[in-house]
């Protein structure tokens, strides 16, 4: 069955789908090797990164299974009954402007609840995750997320909520992925190699003022912005 080009809107959906139907359908039975990103995206009429999302959805439901240096591969089919999805299951589907709606619901409140609650402890551990923010800008796009990674959980951290840490810790495994994308699909370090640093310092600064309304303010603006540009990209 040829894949056939997608019509243009939504895009991330309708690729999870046809590559599902792929394998429901019995062309690509259980171990076989799925053809790579550039051939998916040149059969679909997409760009890599809705390839990637699609596999992520697919990988998610757990028909296949992506293999450090072997490829992506199908591992089951949807004959079966599908157990209930679990929370990171159906993150690690969701489209990534839903996935970043939410982080700036949840991080703007962190972050005003932060500026109320910081102690001592808090703001050193805030001010040295935003020096390994600059240190990881030395590195790979990898290296760099996971710092800017560690800076957003310690203000989530210094708002003093257990559970807002707990939320946190699950959702950023499934936002990882998507910000190395992210960095390569809007090319934010191609000219800069740390993005981003002055705002997060303001951040910081706010903070540790025990300014709510200027820390909130900060991070909204700043995920705002970014949300912006994937749904420009969508």
């Amino acid at each position: 069955m040829p894949l056939g080009s997608l019509r243009p809107s939504p895009l991330v959906e309708q690729a999870t789908e046809h590559l599902r139907e792929q394998i429901t359908q019995g062309e690509w039975p259980v171990g076989t090797r799925l053809p790579g990103e550039n051939a998916l995206a040149k059969a679909l009429g997409v760009g890599r990164s809705t390839v990637r999302e699609a596999l992520r959805a697919l990988a998610g439901a757990g028909l296949v299974q992506a293999r450090q240096g072997s490829g992506v591969f199908v591992i089951a089919t949807a004959g079966a009954a599908e157990p209930a999805e679990s929370w990171a299951a159906r993150l690690r589907r969701a489209a990534i402007t839903d996935v970043y709606e939410v982080r700036m619901i949840v991080e703007t409140q962190a972050a005003v609840l932060a500026a109320g609650r910081r102690t001592e402890e808090d703001m050193a551990a805030l001010e040295a995750a935003l020096e390994a923010r600059e240190r990881g800008a030395e590195g790979d796009d990898a290296a760099f997320v996971d710092a800017d990674i560690a800076l957003h959980a310690a203000v989530v951290a210094a708002a003093g909520n257990p559970v807002l840490s707990d939320l946190f810790a699950e959702f950023a495994p499934a936002l990882r992925g998507r910000l190395i994308d992210l960095v390569e699909l809007l090319g934010l370090r191609e000219h800069h190699r740390n993005p981003g640093h002055d705002t997060h310092a303001a951040l910081v600064a706010a903070i540790r003022e025990g300014d709510g309304t200027a820390a909130g303010g900060i991070l909204q603006a700043e995920l705002e912005q970014t949300l912006t540009h994937l749904h420009a990209k969508r």
